[in-house]
Protein backbone atom coordinates (compact mmCIF):
# COMPACT_ATOMS: atom_id res chain seq x y z
CA UNK A 1 0.00 0.00 0.00
CA UNK A 2 1.30 3.44 -0.87
CA UNK A 3 0.17 6.43 1.09
CA UNK A 4 0.59 10.19 1.09
CA UNK A 5 1.59 10.36 4.73
CA UNK A 6 -1.96 10.82 6.00
CA UNK A 7 -2.80 7.15 6.17
CA UNK A 8 -4.96 7.30 3.06
CA UNK A 9 -4.46 4.77 0.29
CA UNK A 10 -3.72 6.82 -2.80
CA UNK A 11 -2.69 4.31 -5.48
CA UNK A 12 -4.93 1.77 -7.14
CA UNK A 13 -3.67 -1.46 -8.66
CA UNK A 14 -6.10 -3.10 -11.04
CA UNK A 15 -6.64 -6.82 -10.44
CA UNK A 16 -5.26 -9.11 -13.13
CA UNK A 17 -6.45 -12.49 -14.43
CA UNK A 18 -6.96 -14.97 -11.62
CA UNK A 19 -6.93 -12.27 -8.95
CA UNK A 20 -8.97 -12.75 -5.78
CA UNK A 21 -11.84 -10.34 -5.23
CA UNK A 22 -13.83 -10.16 -2.00
CA UNK A 23 -17.46 -9.22 -2.67
CA UNK A 24 -19.51 -8.07 0.31
CA UNK A 25 -23.24 -8.57 -0.23
CA UNK A 26 -22.66 -10.98 -3.11
CA UNK A 27 -25.80 -13.02 -2.43
CA UNK A 28 -28.16 -10.07 -2.88
CA UNK A 29 -29.99 -8.88 -5.98
CA UNK A 30 -27.12 -6.92 -7.54
CA UNK A 31 -24.56 -9.16 -5.86
CA UNK A 32 -25.49 -12.43 -7.54
CA UNK A 33 -25.27 -10.87 -10.99
CA UNK A 34 -21.97 -9.21 -10.11
CA UNK A 35 -20.50 -12.50 -8.89
CA UNK A 36 -21.58 -14.16 -12.11
CA UNK A 37 -20.04 -11.40 -14.26
CA UNK A 38 -16.74 -11.51 -12.35
CA UNK A 39 -16.60 -15.32 -12.44
CA UNK A 40 -17.01 -15.27 -16.21
CA UNK A 41 -13.94 -13.02 -16.40
CA UNK A 42 -11.91 -15.63 -14.54
CA UNK A 43 -11.57 -13.97 -11.13
CA UNK A 44 -11.48 -15.96 -7.92
CA UNK A 45 -14.32 -14.77 -5.72
CA UNK A 46 -14.65 -14.69 -1.97
CA UNK A 47 -18.30 -13.83 -1.28
CA UNK A 48 -18.61 -12.29 2.18
CA UNK A 49 -22.10 -12.83 3.62
CA UNK A 50 -23.65 -13.20 7.06
CA UNK A 51 -24.94 -16.72 6.35
CA UNK A 52 -22.70 -18.64 3.90
CA UNK A 53 -25.06 -21.63 3.85
CA UNK A 54 -27.66 -19.42 2.18
CA UNK A 55 -25.18 -18.38 -0.50
CA UNK A 56 -24.21 -21.83 -1.77
CA UNK A 57 -26.26 -21.19 -4.92
CA UNK A 58 -23.42 -18.92 -6.06
CA UNK A 59 -20.87 -21.74 -6.34
CA UNK A 60 -22.04 -23.04 -9.77
CA UNK A 61 -21.49 -19.57 -11.23
CA UNK A 62 -17.80 -20.52 -11.54
CA UNK A 63 -15.69 -23.63 -11.90
CA UNK A 64 -15.02 -25.79 -8.87
CA UNK A 65 -13.47 -23.66 -6.12
CA UNK A 66 -13.73 -20.37 -8.01
CA UNK A 67 -16.62 -18.94 -5.96
CA UNK A 68 -16.34 -19.37 -2.20
CA UNK A 69 -18.93 -17.99 0.25
CA UNK A 70 -17.35 -16.94 3.56
CA UNK A 71 -18.86 -15.66 6.78
CA UNK A 72 -18.63 -11.94 7.49
CA UNK A 73 -20.83 -9.43 9.26
CA UNK A 74 -20.34 -5.88 8.06
CA UNK A 75 -20.85 -4.71 11.64
CA UNK A 76 -17.98 -6.88 12.96
CA UNK A 77 -14.32 -5.84 12.60
CA UNK A 78 -12.74 -9.28 12.92
CA UNK A 79 -14.91 -11.05 10.34
CA UNK A 80 -14.52 -8.20 7.85
CA UNK A 81 -10.74 -8.22 8.25
CA UNK A 82 -10.64 -11.98 7.72
CA UNK A 83 -12.75 -11.71 4.59
CA UNK A 84 -10.41 -9.24 2.88
CA UNK A 85 -7.13 -10.79 3.97
CA UNK A 86 -5.09 -11.80 0.91
CA UNK A 87 -7.57 -10.33 -1.58
CA UNK A 88 -6.50 -8.16 -4.52
CA UNK A 89 -9.66 -6.07 -4.67
CA UNK A 90 -12.85 -5.45 -2.68
CA UNK A 91 -16.39 -4.74 -3.87
CA UNK A 92 -18.92 -3.55 -1.30
CA UNK A 93 -22.51 -4.04 -2.43
CA UNK A 94 -24.15 -4.17 0.98
CA UNK A 95 -27.24 -2.01 1.32
CA UNK A 96 -30.76 -2.10 2.74
CA UNK A 97 -34.02 -0.56 1.51
CA UNK A 98 -35.57 -0.13 4.95
CA UNK A 99 -34.44 -0.44 8.54
CA UNK A 100 -35.18 -3.48 10.67
CA UNK A 101 -33.76 -4.54 14.03
CA UNK A 102 -30.02 -3.92 14.09
CA UNK A 103 -30.02 -3.30 10.36
CA UNK A 104 -30.03 0.49 10.45
CA UNK A 105 -29.02 2.74 7.56
CA UNK A 106 -26.17 4.29 9.53
CA UNK A 107 -24.84 0.94 10.77
CA UNK A 108 -24.97 -0.78 7.38
CA UNK A 109 -24.45 1.86 4.71
CA UNK A 110 -22.21 4.34 6.53
CA UNK A 111 -20.39 2.58 9.38
CA UNK A 112 -20.34 -0.71 7.47
CA UNK A 113 -18.77 0.87 4.39
CA UNK A 114 -16.21 2.57 6.62
CA UNK A 115 -15.34 -0.73 8.31
CA UNK A 116 -14.86 -2.56 5.00
CA UNK A 117 -12.73 0.23 3.54
CA UNK A 118 -10.51 0.45 6.61
CA UNK A 119 -9.99 -3.31 6.61
CA UNK A 120 -9.12 -3.22 2.91
CA UNK A 121 -6.67 -0.35 3.42
CA UNK A 122 -5.05 -2.16 6.35
CA UNK A 123 -4.62 -5.22 4.10
CA UNK A 124 -2.91 -3.08 1.44
CA UNK A 125 -5.81 -3.23 -1.01
CA UNK A 126 -6.17 -0.16 -3.22
CA UNK A 127 -8.72 -1.50 -5.72
CA UNK A 128 -12.14 -0.85 -4.18
CA UNK A 129 -15.66 -0.41 -5.55
CA UNK A 130 -18.42 1.07 -3.39
CA UNK A 131 -22.04 0.64 -4.46
CA UNK A 132 -24.08 3.73 -3.65
CA UNK A 133 -27.19 5.21 -5.28
CA UNK A 134 -28.24 8.21 -7.35
CA UNK A 135 -29.50 10.75 -4.86
CA UNK A 136 -26.79 10.09 -2.27
CA UNK A 137 -26.42 13.44 -0.55
CA UNK A 138 -25.23 14.40 2.96
CA UNK A 139 -27.98 17.04 3.04
CA UNK A 140 -30.80 14.84 1.76
CA UNK A 141 -34.08 14.71 3.72
CA UNK A 142 -33.84 10.92 3.37
CA UNK A 143 -31.87 8.96 5.96
CA UNK A 144 -31.17 6.33 3.30
CA UNK A 145 -29.62 8.87 0.93
CA UNK A 146 -27.62 10.55 3.71
CA UNK A 147 -26.17 7.22 4.86
CA UNK A 148 -25.19 6.38 1.29
CA UNK A 149 -23.32 9.69 1.03
CA UNK A 150 -21.67 9.09 4.39
CA UNK A 151 -20.55 5.67 3.18
CA UNK A 152 -19.01 7.18 0.06
CA UNK A 153 -17.11 9.77 2.10
CA UNK A 154 -15.90 7.17 4.61
CA UNK A 155 -14.53 4.95 1.84
CA UNK A 156 -12.78 7.81 0.04
CA UNK A 157 -11.25 9.02 3.33
CA UNK A 158 -9.10 5.88 3.49
CA UNK A 159 -8.96 4.75 -0.15
CA UNK A 160 -8.79 7.84 -2.34
CA UNK A 161 -8.83 5.79 -5.54
CA UNK A 162 -12.02 3.94 -4.66
CA UNK A 163 -14.69 3.94 -7.38
CA UNK A 164 -18.26 4.83 -6.44
CA UNK A 165 -21.20 3.54 -8.49
CA UNK A 166 -24.56 5.26 -8.17
CA UNK A 167 -27.35 3.42 -10.00
CA UNK A 168 -30.92 4.61 -10.44
CA UNK A 169 -33.69 2.06 -9.78
CA UNK A 170 -32.24 -1.34 -10.67
CA UNK A 171 -34.52 -3.75 -12.49
CA UNK A 172 -34.25 -7.45 -13.16
CA UNK A 173 -35.95 -10.75 -12.25
CA UNK A 174 -35.42 -10.35 -8.50
CA UNK A 175 -36.01 -6.59 -8.25
CA UNK A 176 -38.00 -4.96 -5.46
CA UNK A 177 -39.64 -2.29 -7.62
CA UNK A 178 -41.44 -3.75 -10.63
CA UNK A 179 -42.21 -7.02 -8.83
CA UNK A 180 -43.71 -5.08 -5.92
CA UNK A 181 -46.05 -2.97 -8.02
CA UNK A 182 -46.95 -5.87 -10.32
CA UNK A 183 -47.95 -7.78 -7.18
CA UNK A 184 -50.05 -4.84 -6.03
CA UNK A 185 -51.75 -4.65 -9.42
CA UNK A 186 -52.73 -8.30 -9.10
CA UNK A 187 -54.53 -7.70 -5.80
CA UNK A 188 -55.67 -4.08 -5.80
CA UNK A 189 -58.09 -2.25 -8.12
CA UNK A 190 -55.88 0.86 -7.94
CA UNK A 191 -52.22 1.81 -8.09
CA UNK A 192 -51.22 4.94 -6.17
CA UNK A 193 -49.33 7.72 -7.91
CA UNK A 194 -47.33 9.20 -5.06
CA UNK A 195 -47.20 12.98 -5.39
CA UNK A 196 -49.11 12.71 -8.67
CA UNK A 197 -46.56 10.39 -10.28
CA UNK A 198 -44.39 13.14 -11.77
CA UNK A 199 -41.05 12.08 -10.21
CA UNK A 200 -38.59 10.94 -12.88
CA UNK A 201 -36.54 7.73 -12.84
CA UNK A 202 -33.96 6.13 -15.12
CA UNK A 203 -34.26 2.36 -14.50
CA UNK A 204 -31.04 0.44 -15.11
CA UNK A 205 -30.74 -3.29 -15.84
CA UNK A 206 -29.02 -5.31 -13.11
CA UNK A 207 -26.68 -7.03 -15.57
CA UNK A 208 -25.52 -3.62 -16.83
CA UNK A 209 -24.75 -2.60 -13.25
CA UNK A 210 -22.82 -5.84 -12.74
CA UNK A 211 -20.85 -5.22 -15.92
CA UNK A 212 -20.06 -1.72 -14.70
CA UNK A 213 -18.49 -3.22 -11.56
CA UNK A 214 -16.25 -5.41 -13.71
CA UNK A 215 -15.18 -2.58 -15.98
CA UNK A 216 -14.29 -0.08 -13.27
CA UNK A 217 -12.19 -2.77 -11.60
CA UNK A 218 -10.31 -3.33 -14.83
CA UNK A 219 -9.88 0.29 -15.91
CA UNK A 220 -7.11 2.33 -14.34
CA UNK A 221 -8.73 5.61 -15.42
CA UNK A 222 -11.77 4.83 -13.25
CA UNK A 223 -9.85 5.34 -10.01
CA UNK A 224 -11.39 7.94 -7.73
CA UNK A 225 -14.37 8.57 -9.99
CA UNK A 226 -18.11 8.46 -9.29
CA UNK A 227 -20.30 6.89 -11.97
CA UNK A 228 -24.06 7.49 -12.23
CA UNK A 229 -25.75 4.52 -13.86
CA UNK A 230 -29.05 4.86 -15.65
CA UNK A 231 -30.84 3.07 -18.46
CA UNK A 232 -31.72 4.46 -21.90
CA UNK A 233 -35.10 5.88 -20.80
CA UNK A 234 -36.09 8.59 -18.34
CA UNK A 235 -39.66 7.91 -17.25
CA UNK A 236 -42.07 9.35 -14.70
CA UNK A 237 -43.52 7.24 -11.92
CA UNK A 238 -46.87 7.36 -13.76
CA UNK A 239 -45.25 6.03 -16.93
CA UNK A 240 -43.59 3.22 -14.98
CA UNK A 241 -46.94 2.20 -13.51
CA UNK A 242 -48.48 2.21 -16.99
CA UNK A 243 -45.70 -0.10 -18.16
CA UNK A 244 -46.36 -2.44 -15.22
CA UNK A 245 -50.05 -2.62 -16.15
CA UNK A 246 -49.24 -3.25 -19.81
CA UNK A 247 -46.78 -6.05 -19.04
CA UNK A 248 -49.13 -7.74 -16.56
CA UNK A 249 -52.24 -7.35 -18.71
CA UNK A 250 -54.07 -5.52 -15.95
CA UNK A 251 -56.49 -2.62 -16.09
CA UNK A 252 -56.24 -0.59 -12.91
CA UNK A 253 -57.03 2.95 -11.85
CA UNK A 254 -53.98 5.16 -11.39
CA UNK A 255 -54.91 7.38 -8.48
CA UNK A 256 -52.83 10.47 -7.63
CA UNK A 257 -51.99 10.55 -3.91
CA UNK A 258 -50.77 13.89 -2.49
CA UNK A 259 -47.59 13.66 -0.44
CA UNK A 260 -49.46 14.80 2.68
CA UNK A 261 -51.84 11.85 2.47
CA UNK A 262 -49.04 9.49 1.46
CA UNK A 263 -47.15 10.41 4.64
CA UNK A 264 -50.08 9.24 6.74
CA UNK A 265 -50.27 5.97 4.81
CA UNK A 266 -46.51 5.41 5.00
CA UNK A 267 -46.52 5.96 8.76
CA UNK A 268 -48.86 2.97 9.04
CA UNK A 269 -47.36 0.78 6.30
CA UNK A 270 -43.83 1.02 7.69
CA UNK A 271 -45.01 -0.85 10.79
CA UNK A 272 -45.49 -4.04 8.75
CA UNK A 273 -42.75 -6.75 8.91
CA UNK A 274 -42.15 -6.18 5.19
CA UNK A 275 -43.32 -2.59 4.68
CA UNK A 276 -44.84 -1.63 1.34
CA UNK A 277 -43.81 1.98 1.90
CA UNK A 278 -41.87 3.86 4.58
CA UNK A 279 -41.64 7.55 5.38
CA UNK A 280 -38.02 7.53 4.30
CA UNK A 281 -38.86 5.94 0.94
CA UNK A 282 -41.56 8.56 0.52
CA UNK A 283 -38.93 11.29 0.88
CA UNK A 284 -36.95 9.64 -1.92
CA UNK A 285 -40.03 9.44 -4.14
CA UNK A 286 -40.25 13.23 -4.03
CA UNK A 287 -36.86 13.57 -5.76
CA UNK A 288 -35.92 12.82 -9.40
CA UNK A 289 -33.63 9.80 -9.71
CA UNK A 290 -31.69 10.28 -12.96
CA UNK A 291 -28.07 10.60 -14.02
CA UNK A 292 -26.85 14.19 -13.78
CA UNK A 293 -25.67 16.34 -16.68
CA UNK A 294 -22.28 16.58 -14.94
CA UNK A 295 -21.88 12.79 -14.93
CA UNK A 296 -22.75 12.65 -18.63
CA UNK A 297 -20.30 15.43 -19.49
CA UNK A 298 -17.50 13.66 -17.62
CA UNK A 299 -18.23 10.27 -19.21
CA UNK A 300 -19.14 8.84 -15.81
CA UNK A 301 -22.11 6.80 -17.04
CA UNK A 302 -22.72 3.36 -18.52
CA UNK A 303 -22.01 4.77 -21.96
CA UNK A 304 -18.75 6.20 -20.67
CA UNK A 305 -17.75 2.68 -19.67
CA UNK A 306 -18.63 1.38 -23.12
CA UNK A 307 -21.85 -0.30 -21.97
CA UNK A 308 -25.00 0.09 -24.09
CA UNK A 309 -27.86 0.41 -21.55
CA UNK A 310 -30.58 -2.22 -21.81
CA UNK A 311 -34.16 -1.05 -22.33
CA UNK A 312 -37.03 -2.05 -20.03
CA UNK A 313 -38.95 -3.58 -22.93
CA UNK A 314 -36.17 -6.09 -23.53
CA UNK A 315 -36.31 -7.53 -20.01
CA UNK A 316 -39.58 -6.85 -18.15
CA UNK A 317 -41.65 -9.35 -20.20
CA UNK A 318 -39.22 -12.13 -19.21
CA UNK A 319 -40.27 -11.99 -15.56
CA UNK A 320 -43.45 -9.94 -15.16
CA UNK A 321 -45.40 -12.53 -17.16
CA UNK A 322 -45.98 -14.43 -13.92
CA UNK A 323 -48.30 -11.65 -12.76
CA UNK A 324 -50.64 -12.10 -15.74
CA UNK A 325 -53.89 -13.99 -15.19
CA UNK A 326 -52.74 -17.03 -17.19
CA UNK A 327 -48.99 -16.46 -16.94
CA UNK A 328 -46.79 -16.60 -20.00
CA UNK A 329 -49.61 -17.93 -22.20
CA UNK A 330 -52.00 -15.02 -21.74
CA UNK A 331 -51.01 -13.05 -24.83
CA UNK A 332 -50.92 -16.16 -26.98
CA UNK A 333 -54.43 -17.08 -25.82
CA UNK A 334 -55.66 -13.56 -26.49
CA UNK A 335 -54.43 -13.73 -30.07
Amino acid sequence: MSADGTGETTSRANPGPGATITVFGGSGFVGRHTVQALARRGYRLRVAVRQPNNAQFLRPMGVVGQVEPVQANIRDDASVAAAVEGADAVVNLVGILHESGKQKFAAVQAEGADRVARAAAAAGIASFVQMSAIGADPDSPSTYARSKAEGEAAVRAVIAGAVVLRPSIVFGPEDDFFNRFAGMARLSPILPLIGGGATRFQPVYVKDVAEAVVRVLERGDAAGRTYELGGPEVLTFRELMEIVLHETGRSRLLVPVPFALARVQAAVLQLLPHPLLTLDQLRLLALDNVASDAAKAEGCTLEGLGIAPTALAAVLPTYLYRFRRTGQFERANAS
